[in-house]
């Protein structure tokens, strides 16, 4: 039959994952480093993924495709959780996994002659890979900058970043909406104390 069903442009695709949890039906992976569509008959066909790929990597298209079927989806989750449990855990871009760094406490900068610490609190830091629902966002003062700040402005940790959860992006060169949308995301989600763009 033909019907509206998931396309994954492998080309565009970069391999975070971000995608994965969107699909409650489970029927994208990454595989070997892309997200693949894992049957025809697992895909509703309704996009629910689309909004999360920072690519455009994924578009609805219609295809001659085998039905969506309701308890196959239900059998292949079931099957799923009673696998492995790392069949389950997350395998994107190693870059884009969300992790607590361990950052200097404010008064710990360097004197003169002595290395200053980082103040980076955590990874990823690139607005298209970050999770906009990481607990380091959380309550937390964000720090938006162009990524070409740190390189401009020597003393960019001590002035900016020092307790401040940081997401990095290019006003001029990456795409702009779709960084609206997953600011507008990312301050939906958390209570911010503070926004601070430079």
């Amino acid at each position: 039959m033909k019907r509206a069903i998931i396309h994954i442009d492998e080309e565009k695709c970069n391999g975070c994952g971000l995608c994965i949890p969107s699909c409650a039906e489970g029927a994208l992976q990454i595989v070997n480093g892309k997200a693949k569509l894992v049957a025809d008959n697992l895909c509703d066909g309704l996009g629910a993924c689309l909004g999360d790929c920072p690519r455009g990597a994924l578009t609805i298209i219609e295809r001659e495709a085998e039905a969506f079927d309701e308890e196959a989806v239900q059998q292949f989750l079931t099957a799923q959780e009673q696998s492995a449990p790392q069949a389950l855990t997350f395998k994107g871009c190693p870059g884009s996994r969300a992790r607590t760094l361990n950052a200097p406490e404010a008064g710990e900068a360097g004197d003169d002659g002595q290395e200053i610490p980082s103040a980076l609190g955590h990874w990823p830091v690139q607005l298209s890979l970050v999770n906009p629902t990481a607990a380091y966002f959380q309550e937390a003062d964000l720090l938006i900058a162009a990524d070409c700040v740190p390189f401009a402005y020597a003393d960019f940790h001590r002035h900016f970043l020092r307790g401040r959860a940081l997401t990095i992006g290019c006003p001029k060169l990456d795409d702009a909406a779709f960084y609206v949308q997953k600011l507008a995301k990312l301050i939906h989600a958390n209570n911010l104390k503070s926004i601070t763009v430079v």
